[in-house]
């Protein structure tokens, strides 16, 4: 009887700091016998510092991010989207830099949710408003519930 035989892998577990604060863990796994030639991991050096949520192209404010990655120890690889100009780009950026923009889009998520609040109370007093007009003309009947 022939036993397959399974070559024994290891792994590593990396703690990383995602840009919006939350913490996860990455586990690694690598073969123990290495069959092939070492892989050479590329190396991609973080472009200068800058404002992340501007576009490069029509200078909107409101560019965000499609998806980011790890790209080394301090940096991350961004792909940004401007909805303005329906511009897309990726970079590496800093640590630093990344945080920046994370923060910047709380303060956006921040002021969407006091917008919406707000319109949707207006909106509310709106119909409670007509509501009550109607109730007033008695253009409201028992037959309407």
């Amino acid at each position: 009887m022939e036993m397959e035989h399974h070559e024994e892998q290891s792994h590593f577990v990396k703690r990383v700091v995602l840009p919006s604060g939350k913490t996860i863990e990455v586990v690694y796994f690598k073969d123990t016998v290495d069959t092939a030639a070492p892989v050479q991991e590329v190396v991609r050096h973080a472009e200068p510092d800058q404002e992340l949520h501007l576009c490069f192209d029509c200078g909107g404010e409101l560019v965000y991010p499609v998806e980011w990655e790890e790209a080394g120890p301090e940096n991350w690889s961004v792909v940004l989207h401007c909805p303005n100009c329906d511009v897309c780009r990726e970079g590496v950026f800093g640590q630093d830099t990344v945080e920046r923009f994370d923060e910047e889009l709380d303060r956006g998520a921040d002021a969407l949710a006091r917008d919406y609040k707000r319109l949707m109370r207006a909106n509310m007093a709106e119909e409670i408003g007509r509501f009550v007009g109607a109730l007033q003309s008695d253009a409201i009947l028992p037959e309407d519930f």
